[in-house]
């Protein structure tokens, strides 16, 4: 559908354009699920911003809090517009699907045909004003995201301080092997480590969990390494030697 540069989140602001430089990272975002939603359109502004990828498909850029779409809990940033009332929008640009969508009269409703990005982590959503998995309230920024092997994800309120520093470690990790930091997805691998006792479960669990990212052996090595010396003070450079 699309690629983001340097992130792999579904995050239209850093929607892959025509500068890639040498140490650039490229994340592809493959289809997802298809949605069909009716909408009444009871203001003149939608809410939407609208943007494309330069090959034909447009997406949902941003959504304004508090709009008509914002109230719409299954249209999300990163949403393919497929159609609109029918008529099909591959190959068109972004500002001719704004101009459709600005034309729409008001008082009506019409029909929207989206294309949701697949998403490695379909426990979490997209938006940041939290929303609840199995009862837990999630993207509020009042928690920290652990995702299990087995089970829901949770919330833990104040993390411990192994794993502040094993999160600081694999965070460290990431950025050399990777060219991200991304302390969620760095918490998530620490939480499927803490407990493995040797580093093939680690890396049975970190694929079944997180396979989606193809992470090097070498990277998962170094991971397994960072959060063992974070259980007994050691300190390691990104690249695993300690000092």
């Amino acid at each position: 559908m699309f690629c983001t540069l340097n992130t792999h989140k579904v995050d239209m602001e850093k929607l892959l354009g025509g500068q890639i430089g040498l140490e650039d990272f490229i994340f592809a975002h493959v289809q997802g699920q298809r949605k069909e939603v009716d909408v009444f359109k009871g203001e003149d502004a939608l809410g939407l911003t609208i943007t494309d990828n330069g090959a034909g498909y447009a997406f949902i850029k941003r959504i304004r809090e508090g709009s008509i779409i914002d109230r719409i809990q299954v249209i999300n940033v990163g949403d393919m517009i497929e159609s609109i009332n029918g008529r099909v929008l591959i190959g068109c640009r972004h500002y001719e699907v704004a101009k459709m969508l600005k034309e729409l009269p008001k008082g009506r409703d019409f029909c929207l045909k989206l294309v949701e990005p697949l998403k490695a982590f379909d426990m979490i959503s997209q938006r940041g004003t939290g929303r609840s998995v199995g009862g837990t309230q999630l993207g509020t920024g009042r928690g920290t995201l652990r995702l299990r092997a087995k089970g829901p994800a949770t919330v833990q309120e104040l993390p411990s301080a192994f794993e502040e520093k094993a999160i600081e470690k694999v965070d460290d990790l990431l950025e050399n092997y990777m060219g991200i930091r991304d302390s969620e997805l760095a918490a998530s691998m620490v939480e499927l480590g803490k407990d493995k006792q040797n580093p093939d479960e680690f890396a049975e669990a970190l694929d079944e969990t997180l396979g989606d990212f193809a992470f090097p052996d070498e990277f998962v090595f170094d991971v397994w390494g960072a959060i063992g010396d974070a259980k007994t003070g050691n300190r390691r450079n990104p690249k695993g030697h300690r000092f």
